[in-house]
């Protein structure tokens, strides 16, 4: 089965700040099992890393110094979801509370650290395609679910 993995979640230095993260024991397991595509909409949109942090502000992302990253985002996600028909996805784990990936939750767009209900922009783009996002918090259940199917 062909999943998509943000890709700052197998330790891609992709991360807006620049700092790699360690690959959950769990999504180790995940990799064994299955073909993992990594992803990452920021950089396919063609933002740099390290970057500004961003967040969905109405109908736009900004960055902390007002920049609109909106083409970039949109962009992205539209590259991400021309993998996830290439690949034939049906599933996605997600880096959660991100303007891009995050499912659910995701930064209120005061760069205060509060949350709201939404969906990212790469989140929302594929949920509406069909595909099943996750957020790596919930990668118990897309286990459960590949290893079912």
């Amino acid at each position: 089965m062909n999943i998509l993995v943000s890709a700052c979640l197998l330790g891609v230095n992709c991360r807006y700040s620049g700092k790699r993260a360690e690959v959950d024991s769990k999504l180790k397991k995940l990799i064994k099992k299955h073909n993992i595509i990594p992803v990452c909409p920021e950089i396919f949109g063609g933002l740099p890393t390290p970057r500004e942090p961003a967040e969905i502000n109405g109908e736009r992302v900004k960055s902390t110094s007002g920049k609109d990253f909106t083409d970039s985002f949109l962009r992205g996600a539209g590259e991400v979801l021309r993998l996830a028909e290439l690949f034939e996805c049906r599933y996605a784990l997600l880096k959660e509370r991100s303007p891009s990936c995050g499912h659910g939750r995701i930064y209120d767009g005061t760069f205060s650290s509060a949350l709201t209900n939404g969906d990212g922009i790469c989140a929302k783009a594929l949920s509406d395609a069909g595909i099943r996002v996750f957020g790596e918090s919930e990668i118990d259940e897309l286990i459960l679910l590949c290893d079912i199917v």
